[in-house]
């Protein structure tokens, strides 16, 4: 694909986000799209087929972004703890993010059952995150930086704690104590505790 090409994917893509972050999946249509990027019917259609395939786009490059961040600092030998740092902050502005939260879209999506059924990918997005956690907790326990944990267990803390706040702030105010006190959790069960 040319690069006026990709950049016009991109556009989409951004676009689309927003419409995704306001609305939710199951309310955005391609004519919504259309609007939102000033581009005719026949223009998206050369590039997307449809609302789910742009969705999965999206989706998609989240996972994918953060274990290639996560993974490429490893191989730098970042400490894991600024790492860590580096993800919670991220987290924790996100939780407090309701207006740019997908979190109604991927539930409305992946609750499809025709989509459920055809491609287990949101299975696939919580394998890839998992990976991606356990490896950066196995590495600081490795680097003696983190406490001996289970990582799977932390992944889960992690992982449904922000999910929930993520989901929470669509239907009510979230205080920035909220995402504070989860992420200090965090931090107290895998940083040792100083002298």
């Amino acid at each position: 694909m040319s690069q006026k090409g990709e950049k016009t994917k991109q556009e989409i893509r951004e676009k689309a986000y927003q419409l995704f972050a306001e609305k939710g999946f199951k309310e955005v249509t391609m004519k919504d799209i259309c609007e939102q990027t000033g581009l005719s019917r026949g223009g998206l259609y050369r590039h997307y087929e449809s609302t789910e395939q742009i969705f999965l786009e999206i989706v998609n490059a989240f996972s994918d972004r953060q274990k290639d961040e996560v993974f490429a600092k490893m191989e730098q030998h970042i400490p894991a703890t600024v790492i860590l740092e580096e993800l919670l902050a991220k987290y924790a502005n996100e939780m407090m993010d309701c207006e740019n939260s997908l979190s109604l879209a991927i539930c409305e999506f992946y609750s499809n059952p025709v989509i459920s059924k055809e491609d287990n990918t949101v299975g696939k997005h919580y394998g890839i995150s998992k990976a991606t956690w356990t490896a950066l907790i196995n590495y600081g326990i490795g680097t003696k930086e983190f406490n001996p944990v289970n990582p799977e267990a932390v992944f889960h803390v992690i992982i449904f704690a922000y999910q929930g706040v993520r989901m929470y702030s669509r239907l009510m105010k979230i205080d920035q104590e909220i995402p504070d006190q989860i992420t200090g959790e965090i931090k107290r069960l895998l940083l040792p505790e100083k002298d």
